[in-house]
């Protein structure tokens, strides 16, 4: 299947050669120019509408100033994450999601975080932000006094990137240094206000009348689970088990553990029943990768049986897993694995910096080790070693027993540790890391849903309660900027927030606020569509901050240098003013490919 990516691009040549093939045979109109795959459309209309507008001359002049501290501080702001962002990249190049270099491009489905449901969304959104950010500039350069050539809007074969105004050369030069540096400003200045408008309103009147419908909002089934084999998946919400009622995930878990029946009757939202037939289902192990040493099932394997008992469901997993340290699991496809069954670590070397108790209690450094044992307490996975450690102190003596990995082959091990201080908490300290999740690293399910987090996100949006280690407003903006983002820069979260459209337009609905009366699908499309203009705007003001030519901050900083410049004691000011920017630019552009190319360039 062709990605939308490859689409794009091929929308791109092909519109392309059609424009410059009306453009060379003369069918296109004065006001439409054409230079390979950018087009931009020209307008001299609205400049009346300026000329009004600007009128309170001394009210947009006082704006503009305003405006103009709010970008010293952006710009000051985004030359440091740029610069910081570079370095990273040369001193660990790790390539993530976010620095992959397609995600540049604000393009929904193309971009991994913009999602295609939210098209319709993104693209008023961008085109708010276009509008207003040149507007802004035509407006202070009627109140300036600087005439203006033309308007329009820039356009990437079809789709919008950007608008303009350009302003008369001669006329902007004559102006003041300081009418200059407002017009520059003003765009950002009106993106930031948009921002802050759209987001009172999302976090106020419209957040404040949607609520989260009752039951397990389902983001996705994972492959080959029982609920995927039943037809439950993205966009169903789960209310109810064998006749019982769920109004969350907890209580879908707690209704699942308390029965050991193979198959069970799910009822979902939309009023169908599904049958699922549960089955014990790996969904996460540790993967054999350069040396590690692997989880004794694969992921997405199933597991029939623990030394020959039968089991079905994850209850009957685990209580199979108490009774034996070391198991024989059968696989449905027909294999057999013989393993320890406890919490899988990697031990820690002795150093200055932590304390190594199993080390030195005679635990092979850097070696793999499957704990079963501390003390008298069977340890089967990692929820019981960490509360087993939560009880202890340190210099407190442990039995530990272990299995160690020599190439295919384990061996039992004991050790005597004296546990040392815990450099975090007031606990003991094994001296073992990379504690993975689950019975020997395997988590294991028998029913396959992936909840949608959709309390977590409407409550960041002001909706409810979510639990911050630190909740404050710095906290909450933070959060908000970062949804799009969220399956990488919030730990735990598992998804991004693509605003309340398409299948996860089914885990909201209208509820008590001051806007109920507009239905569910309509409230939901304008907090969708003001999310998104907020969050655009945002990153449009942020971007055209940043101190390079030939964006807004570049020329920032090139009157504002001009004007720190012209008070020095210095002969030659042109050349310290064009040294400065010149600098800063090459410093904002090798750090920006440093943070998009870097990590897979180095790596």
């Amino acid at each position: 299947m062709v990605d939308t990516l490859t689409l794009v691009l091929a929308g791109v040549v092909l519109y392309t050669v059609l424009a410059l093939t009306l453009k060379t045979q003369g069918y296109l109109p004065d006001w439409v120019r054409v230079s390979g795959p950018i087009t931009t459309l020209h307008t001299e209309r609205g400049k009346k509408f300026l000329d009004w507008l600007a009128r309170p001359k001394r009210f947009w002049r006082a704006w503009g100033n305003f405006g103009l501290g709010i970008a010293l501080v952006v710009m000051v702001g985004t030359f440091a994450l740029v610069i910081f962002a570079g370095v990273q990249a040369l001193s660990n190049p790790t390539p993530t999601a976010l620095n992959r270099p397609r995600n540049v491009l604000a393009i929904p489905g193309v971009n991994d975080f913009l999602p295609l449901s939210a098209a319709v969304e993104i693209l008023t959104g961008l085109l708010i932000g276009l509008v207003v950010h040149e507007g802004g500039h035509g407006l202070m350069c009627r109140v300036e006094d600087i005439e203006i050539d033309s308007m329009g809007l820039a356009l990437l074969a079809f789709i919008p990137i950007g608008a303009f105004v350009e302003p008369d050369e001669d006329s902007r030069n004559a102006a003041s240094r300081g009418a200059q540096t407002r017009m520059f400003a003003a765009g950002v200045t009106n993106n930031f206000a948009v921002a802050v408008v759209a987001f009172a309103l999302l976090f106020g009147p419209v957040v404040g009348s949607i609520a989260v419908v009752s039951g397990v909002p389902v983001g996705g089934s994972l492959p080959g689970s029982p609920a995927k084999t039943a037809g439950i998946d993205r966009g169903d919400v789960v209310t109810g088990v064998d006749g019982r009622e769920v109004e969350n995930a907890s209580e879908l878990d707690a209704a699942l553990a308390t029965t050991d029946a193979s198959e069970v009757s799910v009822t979902l939202r939309d009023g169908r029943t599904a049958s699922v037939e549960r089955k014990v289902l790996v969904t996460g192990s540790v993967p054999d990768t350069d040396g590690t040493v692997p989880s004794p099932v694969e992921k997405n394997t199933t597991i029939v049986a623990v030394n020959g008992t039968a089991v079905h469901t994850e209850g009957a997993f685990h209580a199979a897993a108490r009774n034996h340290s070391v198991a024989r699991l059968e696989t449905a496809d027909g294999r057999t694995v013989t393993a320890p069954l406890g919490a899988y670590a990697v031990v820690i070397p002795p150093s200055e910096d932590s304390p190594a108790p199993m080390a030195d209690a005679g635990a092979t450094p850097e070696s793999t080790v499957v704990i079963t044992k501390m003390d008298d307490a069977r340890i089967t996975d990692r929820a019981d070693l960490t509360a087993f450690l939560d009880s202890t102190d340190a210099g407190q003596q442990v039995a530990v027993t272990a299995y160690t990995y020599r190439g295919d082959e384990f061996q039992r091990q004991s050790y005597d540790v004296t546990l040392g201080e815990h450099p975090r908490d007031d606990t003991g300290f094994l001296g073992v890391t990379a504690i993975q999740p689950g019975v020997t690293g395997m988590v294991v399910d028998d029913f396959g849903i992936d909840a949608y987090p959709a309390d977590f996100f409407l409550g960041v949006l002001g909706g409810g309660d979510v639990n911050l280690p630190i909740d404050s407003p710095f906290t909450r903006a933070y959060l908000t900027i970062t949804l799009p983002f969220a399956v990488v820069t919030i730990p735990g979260v598992g998804y991004a927030f693509p605003g309340f459209v398409g299948a996860y337009a089914n885990f909201y609905t209208a509820a008590g606020g001051p806007l109920s009366f507009l239905g569910t699908g309509l409230l939901l499309l304008l907090g969708s569509v003001l999310f998104w203009t907020a969050w655009i705007n945002v990153i449009i003001g942020q971007f055209n901050c940043t101190p390079a030519f030939p964006l807004d901050g570049g020329h920032i900083l090139r009157t504002s240098t001009q004007a720190v410049v012209s008070r020095l004691p210095i002969d030659n000011k042109y050349a310290a003013t064009k040294a400065v920017t010149t600098g800063v630019g090459l410093l904002m552009l090798t750090g920006l490919l440093l943070m998009i190319f870097g990590p897979r360039l180095l790596t």
